[in-house]
């Protein structure tokens, strides 16, 4: 009996690790092939709003393909539907690699790589829901801020990997190489959600995180809940300047700031894994004091306050620049760097402010939905948060256009702002975290009861 228990526990961390490998490949492309953005510009041949159209489709796709996965998940389980998504997303990135890649003698059409993108959203669009639905029923409601935080953590880190390999693949090799890196993480994801991803024998801890198929449709929709909803308004108002920094800071940075290759890479990767440790720290530090609206209150108002510094910063950049070229003084070669480098630091702090509540948003998300419906739960706040990475991309350039970049970060500022009332009203601490909290804690004394046997 000993060993059996001891097996189901450190199995959780394996379905964990499935977990964060999914929504890593998956990360990989819909937040790395913006990383390479400026490259599908040249190779592809089209300009900044083009580009914008064919970035959002990745968005779009999610947020048309989230709440049916979702409700997939709630009815045949996190196992089927994980295989299903990853391999026919390998199978989109293989398609790709073979016929919409651009060579000397031909450049496949927009239209040609938008369907691409829609197609990699569609599909990758699975692995969100499912993968956040195993780990909430094999985790107990005290670390389950944790594990989520671990899970989501994959996103910035998958980010941060395809930032730093994507564009190097685009520049040196080709999209071809591009597309057939992805394909290979999506294949090694599926193949290790094949070996361990399964249900738990019972109830982790005394929850009831997992409801049997049949029973799903006598548990309450959260597509009914006002509390879900207002989540889910937080949640896609909180992207907005998450998604401007991750889809258009390399452009930013290299028409504006013209910054190298090298300042651009580091200051993406610097976003995504300042926003991974963020979202493991989070994670348990609000499991602890069960506080998860006051965290992500926090977060919106630092989002707040940090873009709208890093528009007053570019105004600041672009009106030393011109002082600089037009009266040159003795000393003043050393402004411009330095008011560059203010920049440089605002755009990561704002970056990851706005990048690391996800796991604790998610959590509190599941939580309000309640046994049976994580998967339709998760489906909703993963379409709120791909609404944002399907408009963004093609708002930013027009705004950039209308009123330049100081525009575009004040937008995000305002943005981040529209989620503090959101956040505020979603739920009450007491109903949600500290009761899960302190059934967790009641959990933890009978399992060491339990464990003697």
């Amino acid at each position: 009996m000993k060993d059996a228990r001891s097996r189901g526990v450190s199995h959780r961390w394996k379905v964990l690790g499935v977990g964060v490998a999914a929504n890593a490949s998956f990360a990989a492309a819909f937040s790395g092939l913006p990383a390479a953005a400026i490259w599908i510009r040249s190779d592809y041949r089209i300009d900044t709003g083009a580009l914008g159209l064919v970035l959002g489709m990745l968005g779009l796709g999610i947020v048309l393909s989230e709440l049916p996965w979702g409700a997939l998940t709630d009815r045949w389980g996190d196992r089927r539907v994980l295989l299903t998504g990853l391999g026919s997303t390998a199978a989109a990135l293989l398609a790709m690699t073979l016929w919409c890649v651009p060579v000397a003698t031909h450049v496949p059409g927009t239209h040609a790589l938008e369907a691409g993108f829609l197609a990699i959203g569609l599909l990758g669009g699975s692995v969100n829901g499912a993968s956040g639905r195993a780990v909430m029923a094999w985790f107990g409601p005290g670390e389950r801020g944790l594990a989520m935080s671990i899970r989501q953590t994959a996103v910035p880190a998958g980010a941060g990997v395809g930032a730093l390999m994507l564009p190097a693949l685009a520049a040196r090799g080709g999209f071809a190489w591009v597309y057939g890196m992805l394909a290979a993480m999506c294949m090694l994801s599926a193949i290790l959600t094949m070996r361990w991803v399964r249900e738990p024998d019972e109830p982790v801890s005394g929850d009831a995180a997992r409801v049997r198929p049949r029973e799903v449709q006598r548990a309450r929709s959260p597509l009914s809940s006002a509390r879900v909803w207002r989540m889910v308004a937080g949640i896609a108002a909180l992207c907005v300047p998450q998604v401007a920094v991750i889809s258009f800071a390399s452009v930013f940075l290299h028409d504006f700031g013209h910054a190298g290759s090298v300042a651009i890479g580091a200051a993406l990767v610097a976003v995504q894994l300042g926003a991974a440790c963020m979202r493991i720290w989070s994670g348990r530090w609000t499991d602890r004091h069960g506080n998860r609206n006051a965290y992500l209150r926090a977060c919106a108002l630092l989002s707040v306050a940090l873009f709208a510094l890093l528009a007053a910063m570019t105004m600041l950049f672009a009106h030393a620049s011109r002082i600089a070229h037009a009266f040159p003084a003795p000393g003043g070669e050393h402004v411009v760097p330095i008011v560059f480098m203010a920049l440089f630091v605002l755009l990561v702090s704002g970056g990851v402010a706005a990048s690391a509540w996800h796991g604790v948003a998610f959590t509190e998300l599941a939580t309000l939905a309640g046994g049976g419906r994580v998967g339709t739960a998760l489906a909703m706040g993963n379409t709120g948060a791909f609404m944002a990475f399907w408009i963004s991309p093609s708002a930013i350039p027009m705004v950039l256009s209308a009123s330049g970049w100081p525009a575009v970060w004040l937008g995000a500022s305002a943005c981040a702002a529209l989620a503090w009332p959101a956040f505020a009203g979603a739920s009450r601490p007491s109903d949600t975290v500290r009761t899960a909290v302190a059934d967790s804690h009641k959990s933890k004394g009978k399992t060491k009861v339990e464990a003697a046997c």
